[in-house]
């Protein structure tokens, strides 16, 4: 009997971000820096804030960028929940748009998914720290990078 894996919505980031600093050359890399400055999360199983002062350090190499994201997340009831969110942007012409019910959750063209994991110690949510989860990331703008997250089942 096979089993496929599923993944459930959890919740949506919006991160608000400011301009990205050049940080260096390497070996045919380009490192860079984008601070976040807030943003929100809304979802079924999650709604917060983001708080500023987290931040993005990614790696192209061609045309493939590394994300190495750290920023915190607030819960409704107060909570602080650490994220650190890693993944991959690539333009990739057979990657369609592809939706949830109605909503775009991502950009034909491009590949920009992230891998996040979370860390608190609030009961309430310690969930996220036992949980596998899949970000379906997209811009929102220059300001703005809304990552879908899903749980994996």
């Amino acid at each position: 009997m096979s089993f496929t894996p599923a993944l459930r919505f959890a919740f949506e980031i919006r991160a608000e971000v400011a301009a990205t600093l050049h940080v260096g050359h390497g070996d045919g890399e380009v490192t860079e820096f984008t601070p976040i400055t807030g943003g929100t999360v809304d979802g079924p199983l999650l709604r917060g804030e983001v708080l500023p002062g987290g931040g993005d350090w990614s790696s192209t190499r061609g045309t493939v960028c590394e994300l190495d994201a750290r920023y915190l997340l607030r819960a409704e009831d107060g909570a602080v929940i650490d994220v650190v969110n890693r993944g991959y942007y690539t333009p990739r012409a057979e990657s369609p748009d592809q939706f949830d019910g109605d909503l775009r959750v991502s950009e034909a063209g491009h590949y920009y998914r992230t891998s996040p994991v979370f860390r608190t110690d609030a009961p309430a949510h310690r969930w996220l720290a036992e949980t596998v989860f899949v970000g379906l990331a997209r811009p929102d703008g220059d300001d703005a990078v809304v990552i879908r997250m899903y749980a994996l089942a």
